[in-house]
């Protein structure tokens, strides 16, 4: 295995495995669900949301066909994802798309066993409130900021896509 695929591998594993932690910690340990938000700062703070759509809650699905196509969305592409990543010796590349697929493993798993995601960070600044988001949010968002500045680059080396 080359020094890019087990870079890229820990990457997906660590992505989803934090945050598939902190969920299980703040709905099982805190008990969020029961005890409520709490604020961590003055523009921050932590709350309990089940978002049964995609980013920035569009596509909300209130069916079971819904949910569990959203699921095998999830799952084709983190496979089609991974194969890009595998052929990738580009770093850039390989951790951008490890990052998407440990975020989109981490919202699918949400969706198999609770019906939706858990999303739970609340950035706010007076009456400015941005949406409400998770660590897999976060790792797709960077996942893809990565890909968009690879991308822009002058002169980088283009990884193979599938």
């Amino acid at each position: 295995m080359t020094p890019a695929r087990r870079l890229g591998a820990l990457i997906v594993a660590l992505t989803f495995v934090l945050d598939q932690a902190l969920k299980l910690w703040l709905l099982f340990g805190l008990k969020l669900a029961e005890e409520g938000p709490f604020q961590l700062a003055s523009f921050l703070e932590i709350v309990l949301a089940w978002n049964r759509g995609i980013s920035y809650g569009l596509f909300q699905q209130s069916t079971d066909i819904g949910r569990w196509a959203l699921v095998v969305l999830s799952i084709v592409a983190a496979v089609w994802l991974w194969r890009w990543m595998w052929r990738s010796d580009d770093r850039l590349t390989v951790v951008s798309l490890a990052l998407i697929i440990g975020g989109a493993l981490g919202n699918g798993l949400d969706r198999m066993v609770y019906g939706a995601v858990v999303d739970f960070v609340h950035v706010h600044v007076g009456s400015f409130s941005w949406y409400i988001f998770n660590i897999a949010d976060a790792a797709i968002v960077f996942g893809v900021l990565g890909l968009l500045y690879e991308s822009l680059r002058p002169g980088a080396n283009r990884s193979k896509t599938v």
